[in-house]
């Protein structure tokens, strides 16, 4: 799976990924670290990425068209938000 990880997401996370043989952008060190949701939303549909972020602004997308995005929780129990959903 082609995955797009904003810069919140742990390395330990995007090791694990890799690990699991997934084909993962992390966005950490490239000119887009630091990037606006919107840009980084653009950037994983135009790759055809699933985005994993912990950033509560991407929700807004929900409704649109994408490839999937994963709003993951940290330790202090937020909420999930999750669509997988390949409606490209």
């Amino acid at each position: 799976m082609k995955i797009l990880v904003d810069e919140n997401i742990p390395l330990i996370t995007v090791q694990a990924l890799r690990e699991m043989a997934h084909e993962v952008l992390d966005i950490r060190g490239t000119l887009d670290e630091g990037a606006s949701d919107e840009i980084l939303w653009k950037i994983s549909q135009r790759e055809g990425q699933l985005l994993i972020t912990t950033d509560k602004g991407f929700t807004e997308y929900r409704e649109k068209l994408h490839h999937g995005h994963d709003h993951a929780t940290d330790d202090r129990g937020y909420t999930c938000k999750r669509n997988h959903e390949d409606q490209a």
